[in-house]
């Protein structure tokens, strides 16, 4: 795969149930240090042209002929390793993408709470990770003290998506919803807007919130039975669901809590290429390629049918 601003805090349901997701091979986990894995997205190179909106790009996005993306990728179905690929819903709207603007995406791994800071660092162009567009990262305010860590950021909205608990199969704890989770240990991944949702969470008894650098790290504690729940984006506890043990592991428990939007965040001083993913997310939404993309992973019920800049609040 931002008081806090969590992307959910009322209950609702946005999405239907995740069906067959089409992906071949398990599930990949992976971690994510610091390190860079090298995966570029295989859009073909149209040429400066050819390529529609090429001319839309900074100079030096040109000249380079590549958008450094930085991303967690241990995150399936919205982007994971499968067979040394990364693969899932980021890399193939970045493919689709890169047809409209002539270049190439390559995939930067990172830890998930450490990639705006690597945006900021310029060691990216643009961070696509399932990172919610929250008023909180768009200011650079830190979600869970309130102060200011650094320059807030644009989004370019692409995607809608909620929280969800994950329990193992058979409900054992009988969760319900958020407020059963107090006095109990939780699994979240670190830095998300999951992670501010439970930390908003009022109990009379607190709960043990445990954070880990990955999700597929959260599952393997519940797995272990170190935590009663996993909370995740919607689309990742519903495809982990699916997959692990062969959907003998785990289940899905309540309801989807409060959808918001995924961005492509940019640095604030980069208005051009902002602008210009903006401008090729619109078409590859009016081409249709985009909905190719959500039918091949299952996730049509997260789909936008605009791109909007700064949607999140």
């Amino acid at each position: 795969m931002t008081a806090p601003t969590p992307r959910r805090s009322a209950v609702t349901t946005r999405f239907a149930a995740i069906g067959a997701i089409a992906v071949a091979g398990a599930l990949v986990l992976t971690g994510c240090g610091d390190q860079t894995d090298k995966s570029a997205s295989e859009s073909p190179s149209t040429g400066a042209s050819k390529a529609p909106l090429f001319d839309k790009l900074p100079e030096s996005v040109k000249s380079a002929g590549v958008i450094k993306v930085g991303s967690d990728i241990a995150y399936a179905p919205v982007e994971f390793v499968d067979g040394g690929k990364t693969v899932g819903v980021d890399p193939d709207l970045a493919d689709a993408l890169g047809k409209q603007l002539g270049v190439k995406f390559e995939f930067n791994n990172g830890t998930f709470d450490t990639l705006l800071t690597g945006l900021r660092g310029k060691r990216y162009d643009m961070v696509m990770s399932a990172m919610s567009d929250t008023k909180n990262r768009q200011d650079g305010v830190d979600s869970a003290t309130g102060k200011k860590v650094g320059e807030g950021v644009d989004f370019v909205d692409y995607f809608t998506a909620g929280s969800s608990i994950i329990v193992k199969k058979g409900n054992p704890e009988g969760i319900k919803s958020l407020a059963d989770l107090c006095g109990k240990k939780v699994a979240v991944q670190r830095g998300t807007t999951s992670q501010d949702l439970l930390k908003a969470q009022k109990c009379d008894k607190p709960m043990s919130i445990q954070p880990f650098d990955t999700d597929a790290d959260a599952q393997t504690r519940l797995k272990a039975g170190g935590v009663v729940a996993d909370v995740s984006d919607f689309p990742v506890a519903a495809y982990a669901v699916k997959t692990s043990g062969g959907g003998q592991n785990f289940e899905l428990a309540g309801d989807q809590v409060e959808a918001g939007p995924y961005g492509i965040a940019v640095s604030k001083s980069n208005t051009q290429l902002r602008d210009a993913l903006q401008a090729a997310l619109d078409a590859i939404i009016k081409d249709g390629s985009y909905t190719k993309v959500m039918e091949k992973w299952g996730v049509t019920d997260g789909a936008v049918t605009e791109a909007k800049v700064n949607g999140g609040s």
